[in-house]
């Protein structure tokens, strides 16, 4: 997997570097010590995972993630833990405190899943098999009428039930990115094959689902829609 590293102390950089090596499964792309940095570089480079502190100088790294309209997963890597919430709230993969350990960075990046997996998620033109629990769980994505994420998990909604999954919103937006799934909310992907009518901001799936289009998600499904 392809990662970079935006982590404005050079000592924490380092470990960051280290561990990154020692884990044999990442490529460090590039480092940087400013956000704005990292930001022309994402427009022209394929990264898989971030490793982002959250104080930096010019733009936070929590400002910075919510600029991103399509970002790569996220590891937040921090010495201040009341961050935690918010960074759950934006679908991060994981939350390092600092200092952490080796073992601890490699749970985070275990958490990581690349959208060509097969590890958790099979999945044929058809069907999914969604990880919920110690249940895997087949649907058929026709049957899908939107996916929410909750703080740490996302619910499936179905015609006729709900699963839960642990896996981020952003993991199932890149999994059905080639299907009739559209990101329309920092909260919901749905199934545009699903929509009834859409009227001011809000979307109707089936007969009772209504969904809010997001301020940041509007302009580009209008531009879907036309």
């Amino acid at each position: 997997m392809n990662c970079i590293v935006i982590e404005d102390q050079l000592p924490a950089q380092r470990i960051l570097k280290k561990y990154i090596q020692d884990m044999g499964t990442l490529t460090l792309q590039a480092a940087f010590t400013d956000a704005l940095e990292a930001i022309q570089f994402l427009t022209t480079q394929d990264i898989d995972v971030i490793f982002l502190d959250i104080h930096l100088p010019k733009l936070s790294g929590i400002d910075f993630l919510k600029t991103l309209k399509n970002p790569p997963q996220i590891i937040f890597t921090t010495a201040f833990s009341e961050y935690a919430l918010e960074g759950y709230d934006l679908n991060v993969v994981d939350y390092l405190l600092k200092p952490f350990s080796f073992q601890r960075f490699v749970q985070a990046v275990q958490k990581v899943k690349q959208t060509n997996t097969s590890e958790n998620v099979a999945q044929t033109p058809a069907e999914l098999f969604i990880k919920s629990g110690y249940e895997h769980i087949k649907i058929k994505i026709t049957d899908i009428l939107h996916i929410k994420s909750d703080t740490d998990y996302t619910e499936f909604v179905l015609e006729n039930k709900k699963i839960l999954s642990t896996e981020p919103l952003r993991y199932w937006e890149q999994t059905l990115k080639n299907s009739a799934f559209v990101r329309v909310h920092k909260s919901y992907l749905i199934n545009t094959s699903k929509i009834e009518k859409v009227s001011s901001n809000q979307i109707y799936l089936g007969t009772a689902t209504i969904i809010p289009i997001g301020r940041a998600y509007k302009d580009d499904f209008f531009k879907w829609l036309s």
